[in-house]
């Protein structure tokens, strides 16, 4: 995406996230909804589950994937696990180095993300 017009502090902030999502945020892009769930159903095991939701979410809240999929503030992967009932966070360990990252990565589901709003 082109990012000249940016300023130099815009450009910086650019597909990243800047700080925790606010709880109103938290809400708005990061409830999985039943669709949500749709996409998560065939995603077994819980580091995959966890990491594609945490995928799916980060589009929808920045608008691009990050380079990292696990890079994401505390609270984003707290409510997340909740909604998914995983207590165990350190699942996202083994998301983060295993190939599931790049082979989950909701790369078709574009319209998913921008229809909810």
């Amino acid at each position: 995406m082109p990012v000249e017009f940016l300023t130099p502090e815009q450009r910086s902030r650019y597909g990243c996230y800047v700080g925790e999502p606010s709880p109103e945020q938290l809400a708005l892009y990061f409830h999985l909804d039943d669709r949500d769930r749709a996409l998560l159903e065939p995603r077994r095991r819980l580091h995959t589950r966890l990491g594609f939701a945490l995928q799916l979410c980060t589009v929808r809240f920045l608008g691009t994937f990050l380079s990292d999929p696990t890079d994401v503030p505390h609270n984003v992967i707290f409510t997340l696990a909740a909604q998914l009932s995983i207590t165990d966070l350190t699942v996202l360990d083994r998301y983060r180095d295993g190939s599931d990252a790049l082979r989950s990565r909701p790369r078709n589901y574009a319209g998913v993300w921008v229809s909810r709003f």
